[in-house]
């Protein structure tokens, strides 16, 4: 994204928090709900004094969360309706896209969090290697279990180390403490609990459903057709 793209980006979805920082203009965005309603509409509902419901309606208007139409029988009646993507927006966590290139994720063992996130990231179509900065012997069984259990095939037999695996045009993800503290270079980092340290199948499953969350996250912030 340019510059200048992203401070009107920035700019706007600051106008919208401003805007909706006022709970009586948030009453209004919850009164319109899904429908479209009339201003006299709102003020009966609301109780709100007509001249203080068209300033939050201006407002409101100017952040670009609703706009307002006329009826098609009688054009002097005017609706209001709430802007259901520009409220979406207000929900996004800006951040970088996800690369075109391959991405390699990381943990010290490279025996399961890592494992588990080069799967997910390859089964939604990504490019993806794991490796490790102390790879163990054998990926833990836990990770086979909980990979099994979703359908999820695991990309290697064994765990490799990350000088065997990562090059220089791969973006690296690390997905534990250790690894963000011994990798160098610019990477993502995830702070994912160690599943082998918590013990039993409960600790790969939330380990499993909070690398799932973040490819999901960072994914829905892809341009179309650029992943």
């Amino acid at each position: 994204m340019g510059t200048e793209k992203r401070d009107a980006d920035l700019a706007r979805r600051a106008s919208g928090h401003a805007a909706l920082s006022e709970p009586a203009r948030l009453l209004v965005v919850d009164a319109l709900g899904v429908g479209d309603r009339s201003p006299s509409d709102l003020v009966a509902e609301l109780g709100m004094p007509s001249n203080l419901l068209a300033h939050h309606l201006k407002v409101l208007e100017s952040a670009g969360l609703v706009r307002r139409v006329r009826s098609e029988v009688d054009r002097r009646r005017v609706y209001v309706r709430v802007v259901p993507e520009a409220l979406a927006r207000l929900a996004e966590v800006a951040g970088p896209v996800p690369p075109a290139g391959r991405v390699v994720f990381v943990c010290s063992a490279n025996s399961a969090r890592s494992q588990l996130a080069a799967a997910l990231w390859a089964e939604r179509g990504g490019s993806a290697a794991s490796a490790g900065t102390h790879p163990a012997d054998r990926i833990h069984p836990g990770a086979v279990d909980v990979a099994r259990r979703h359908g999820l095939r695991l990309l290697t037999a064994a765990p490799a180390a990350i000088a065997d695996v990562v090059g220089h045009t791969d973006t690296v993800v690390t997905v534990c403490d250790a690894a963000d503290r011994e990798v160098g270079g610019a990477h993502v980092h995830w702070s994912v609990g160690d599943p082998v340290k918590g013990g039993g199948a409960g600790a790969f499953e939330e380990a499993y459903e909070e690398i799932t969350g973040r490819i999901d996250q960072w994914l829905a912030v892809a341009p179309a057709g650029s992943h």
